[in-house]
């Protein structure tokens, strides 16, 4: 069987290309495992929770006995009392408990089957009861294993499961019970009630107050996905440069497991074959990366899906990305906000060096592109690009330096004699709006956080190859444009061009309106001002 990269449920070594997790297994296992802790592991959608879980069962398997549930498989009629859920919990670790090789499980099965046998009035005191006599009966330290556990988090039934798990871990020195728990889910258990009640005083009643902070990277290096190629090219020969492919997929998604994965399987499946990516070599290649990422971004992916989903449901959350992306506002990281919280809950946003940011370029686009969604079809500027498309490309090529005249030209022309509020305000999300049909279908762009504040903007635009180094900035006096000039001349030192394009808001009422071309050294830049 052709091994593939996996984008759906858990990966399978034998099936799917994977990063390998022996490190992150290790580090689960002597920090969290062997200290007897009890935590939680809250990652977004899609974020490789399940795949690790089944690793670490795998891992474990000669110093524990590990039983694995789902609450997937826990129907939301069987939380409707403590009997009814304390019989189907049983069953389900019944049959997690039979599947293993475990020497005496047995003796375990017999516990199991004596509380099955009479459950009429049985509720969670007696599922306990019978829990802490089979971890007195193994001969091995007992692992629980719950995955799913948001999906029976608006339960009654489940905050009393947690209670009373709380209350065996905090007399385990006088009785017998679980030596570790491991709780896996999207939605943080600390906030049981946020997911469907999100109003302030629900948000912290849970009883997993002690729980271990899991603080375990689970998102890949740009090491760990080059040892995923490694494994790839010594099926398939490719010739690709493994090592610039891997740095160039880390670029897009930061290592969020199932972008990785998506990425690669668009290269491999979709890319492959393609004018100027007829061979596997041609595919992996930077471009390569670049054109799946583009195709990507275009499918009604389900982690998209969720993204605009929540954006509606938590309207402050979809407030705040706005601010960041078009008015360069900056959040500083703080948990107890809950839009912060949810944002890094869900896995769009991070926390890097005490500031909020959007968790890798390619959930970035989307949020643009998205946003932009909602105002092209009564946007002027909008209108005007895709009128004249076709005037900004030239044998196949995008010709820069005319979208940046045509752009002064209907800027001035439609938002002109708006206040400076408005224009701070709107700038540099009208450019992109105005720059989007014109590039749409061919070509990409993506936004430089390091450099997006209330003054500056790093865009990079890749249209058939070819890419375009843009700088959008608020005009602040001629010392703070010099800078910004020499700030592009390093930036396109870095990338190898000569050519550079600046977009200046300027809001002096005796500013110049118009294009000009400054030479500095070697380079020459593009300067629009408005």
């Amino acid at each position: 069987m052709r091994r593939r990269f996996n984008v759906t449920g858990s990966c399978i070594p034998q099936r799917h290309y994977m990063v390998k997790l022996d490190e992150r297994l290790k580090c689960i296992k002597e920090d969290y495992i062997d200290e007897g802790s009890y935590f939680a592991i809250n990652r977004g959608r899609q974020y490789g929770k399940t795949t690790t879980l089944r690793a670490l069962e795998e891992y474990l398997k000669r110093s524990y006995l590990v039983m694995s549930l789902d609450f997937q498989e826990i129907t939301a009629k069987k939380f409707s009392d403590e009997t009814i859920f304390s019989r189907a919990f049983a069953e389900k670790l019944y049959k997690s408990l039979k599947n293993t090789g475990v020497e005496d499980k047995e003796a375990l099965l017999e516990v199991l089957e004596d509380f099955l046998a009479d459950t009429a009035d049985a509720g969670l005191d007696e599922l306990f009861e019978c829990l802490s006599k089979m971890c007195e009966s193994s001969s091995q330290p007992i692992v629980l294993m719950i995955d799913e556990v948001d999906s029976a988090s608006n339960n009654q039934v489940f905050v009393e499961f947690l209670a009373q798990l709380r209350a065996r871990y905090l007399k385990r020195d006088k009785t017998p019970t679980f030596h570790s728990v491991i709780l896996v889910s999207v939605y943080d258990i600390k906030n049981l009630k946020l997911k469907l009640r999100p109003e302030a005083e629900h948000q912290y009643n849970s009883p997993w107050n002690v729980a271990a902070d899991f603080d375990v990277d689970m998102s890949f290096s740009s090491r760990q996905i080059a040892s995923m190629l490694e494994e790839y090219e010594m099926d398939y020969h490719t010739g690709m440069n493994i090592q610039v492919v891997a740095k160039e997929i880390y670029q897009y998604t930061s290592g969020y497991p199932v972008l990785v994965s998506l990425i690669c399987k668009w290269i491999d499946e979709k890319i492959t074959g393609n004018i100027n990516y007829e061979t596997l070599k041609q595919a992996w290649t930077k471009e390569g990366v670049a054109e799946a990422v583009k195709g990507i971004l275009i499918e009604n992916t389900p982690l998209f899906e969720s993204m605009i989903r929540q954006l509606s449901e938590y309207p402050d959350m979809k407030k705040m990305f706005q601010a960041i992306l078009f008015q360069g506002s900056q959040f500083v990281y703080n948990p107890h906000t809950k839009e912060i919280n949810l944002a890094c809950m869900f896995g769009y946003a991070v926390n890097k060096g005490g500031m909020v940011e959007i968790a890798n370029r390619i959930f970035e686009t989307c949020l643009y592109n998205y946003f932009y969604s909602e105002e092209e079809l009564s946007n002027a500027i909008v209108r005007m690009a895709k009128r004249e498309k076709s005037y900004f490309v030239h044998e196949g090529q995008l010709d820069m330096s005319a979208v940046m005249e045509k752009f002064v030209e209907y800027f001035t022309d439609i938002y002109g004699q708006n206040n400076e509020e408005f224009l701070e305000d709107n700038g540099r999300k009208f450019f992109l709006l105005y720059l989007k049909p014109i590039i749409n279908g061919i070509g990409n762009y993506y936004i430089e956080s390091q450099t997006r504040d209330e003054r500056r903007t790093d865009i990079i635009v890749d249209y058939r190859g070819e890419q375009f180094i843009i700088e959008l900035k608020i005009w602040r006096g001629n010392e703070y444009n010099e800078r910004g000039e020499k700030q592009l001349i390093d930036y396109l030192d870095y990338y190898r061009k000569d050519r550079g394009y600046m977009l200046s808001f300027n809001f002096n009422k005796k500013k110049s309106i118009g294009v000009k071309e400054i030479k500095i050294g070697s380079k020459t830049i593009v300067e629009a001002v408005v």
